[in-house]
């Protein structure tokens, strides 16, 4: 599919993040040159190598599990960290934003799926951090919304259910986080197999990969 298309079946306030994950620098390069400018990818090293290698104005998207160890490599230039699943990560990305004295943007990852293997806060875990973790001690990283992603089924209304629990959960921290000046405003959530039913449950940022670029070996 053409990116003027997929941009065409969209609200304009949804970002797209084209998930360019094991896709060569030439594809890349093709899908900027069209107008996309949030690209995605889930493994720091190649996500290290495409931003050494790309034009410097992309917004890179961490939408992978990111190891406390790796944190470092991508905090001098990520935009956004989709996937912070611990409270482990979120200290580790505070450590080390502020070595480079910056603000890191990231969102919760909330475990919304059936399967186990996926990772992410609880909505219990996520409402406590809200009402009581998040104070002055977290100075170097910027809450901005929320990331979820459904179950792996071919049945739409448990997908469609698993996004309107994660919205409702988003409209309840945009409440709260109002008392420590967070401003919460992306609720990541949808892909390329299910980012029609998040937008229609009040997704405005969606993760698309093989509808934009193909299906991958």
């Amino acid at each position: 599919m053409k990116v003027k298309d997929l941009l065409n079946q969209k609200r304009n306030d949804i970002t797209l993040v084209a998930v360019s994950k094991t896709k060569p620098i030439e594809e890349i390069k093709k899908k900027y040159n069209e107008g996309l400018i949030n690209f995605g990818e889930n493994r720091v090293n190649e996500l290290v190598q495409k931003f050494n290698l790309l034009p410097k104005d992309i917004n890179w998207h961490m939408i992978g599990h990111l190891q406390t160890n790796k944190v470092k490599k991508i905090i001098p230039f990520i935009r956004l960290i989709h996937s912070v699943d611990s409270m482990k990560l979120i200290d580790k990305i505070e450590n080390e934003s502020k070595k480079f004295d910056k603000k890191t943007n990231i969102l919760l990852q909330v475990h919304i799926a059936k399967e186990k293997s996926k990772y992410g806060f609880n909505f219990e875990e996520v409402r406590d951090f809200f009402k009581n973790q998040l104070d002055e001690s977290y100075k170097n990283i910027n809450i901005v919304g929320l990331m979820g992603m459904a179950t792996l089924t071919n049945n739409k209304n448990q997908i469609r259910k698993e996004f309107k629990n994660l919205k409702i959960l988003y409209d309840e921290i945009k409440s709260l986080s109002q008392k420590n000046n967070q401003k919460i405003k992306i609720l990541s959530m949808g892909m390329s197999s299910d980012y029609k039913i998040a937008i229609e449950e009040g997704s405005n940022m969606v993760r698309i990969g093989s509808l934009i670029f193909g299906e991958r070996d």
